[in-house]
Formats: structure tokens, C-alpha cells, sequence
């Protein structure tokens, strides 16, 4: 068997972002071919309903991506100060990248339902996929949501003295 250099550069690099990147390394991986992916059927989409696609829509598509991946690195600031605190206060951090890892799960969610929507657009019928994904959506919301009084009078005499 012969050594193939491409393998182990590929090897090194697919190493390094898992050793790198964590638990956040999966839904990375997933959301780099989503954007690509939801990219190019947002294209085909227009392109079949007669849409024009203009440098100026295609700009503003790769901008959203873009900042998909700053909200990513704001929830791993986030992360990032929690984690400080809890090792000052000697707090064990048993899922040290929860918001990042949160928001990339969103995001990758929302790019499939993304795809599928510009698959339905196109004419293709999904019959399957679209409700599952906006369940996953609805979960991952709620389960980002605070948990609310059972109150509500409670609930605004809180936010009357916080403001």
C-alpha cells in the first residue's frame, strides 16, 4: 500500500478542527455544507421560479452566512465568561460550550429547513423532512427559552424592580 500524502494532511486536518473545535466540531461540520448546500438551492430556487439573481441578493446571502458564524463565536464568548466564573468560584462545568454548541445546533437546523424550503420552491415535494426539521426548530427553542414564573403577577413584579 502506498502513502498517500493528501490522506494524511486531510487526516491532520480533520484532527485538528475535532481537537480544536470540540463539541462544536460536529455542528460546524454540518453547518459548512449546509450554507454551501442552502446556497446553491436558494440559486436553483430562483433560477426555477423566474427570479432575477442579482450580485446584490447573492452578497447579502454570504453576509447572512457570515453572521451566522459571528453568533456562533458570540455564544462561545458567552460561554467563554461562564466558564471563567465557574472555575473562579470553583463551579465543575460538566458541558463547558452549552450556548455555542446551542446556537450552531439552531443554526444547522434552520439551514435544513432553509434547503428544504428552497427544494419546495423549486417544485420537489417534501412530504417528511419539513415537519420534523420545524419540530427539532420548536424544541431547540423552547428548550433555549428561561423557564417563566407560574405567576404572571410575579413575573412583573420582577421585571417592575429590575427596571
Amino acid at each position: 500500500m502506498k502513502n498517500n500524502p493528501l490522506e494524511y494532511i486531510i487526516s491532520a486536518a480533520a484532527g485538528a478542527f475535532f481537537s480544536f473545535f470540540g463539541i462544536l466540531a460536529i455542528p460546524l461540520a454540518l453547518l459548512i455544507p449546509c450554507n454551501i448546500i442552502d446556497y446553491f438551492t436558494g440559486l436553483a430556487a430562483s433560477k426555477v421560479n423566474g427570479q432575477k439573481i442579482t450580485s446584490d441578493k447573492s452578497f447579502n446571502g454570504i453576509m447572512k452566512k457570515v453572521l451566522m458564524y459571528i453568533l456562533i463565536f458570540v455564544g462561545f464568548g458567552i460561554d467563554c465568561m461562564i466558564s471563567y466564573v465557574a472555575i473562579t468560584l470553583h463551579i465543575e462545568m460538566r458541558f463547558p460550550m452549552l450556548f455555542a454548541a446551542m446556537v450552531a445546533s439552531w443554526l444547522v437546523i434552520n439551514e435544513l429547513i432553509s434547503i428544504t424550503e428552497n427544494c419546495q420552491s423549486a417544485g420537489v415535494t417534501i412530504p417528511i423532512l419539513s415537519p420534523v426539521l420545524n419540530l427539532i426548530k420548536k424544541e431547540i427553542e423552547s428548550a433555549s427559552e428561561p423557564p417563566r414564573t407560574e405567576n404572571p403577577k410575579e413575573e412583573q413584579q420582577e421585571n417592575n424592580e429590575k427596571g
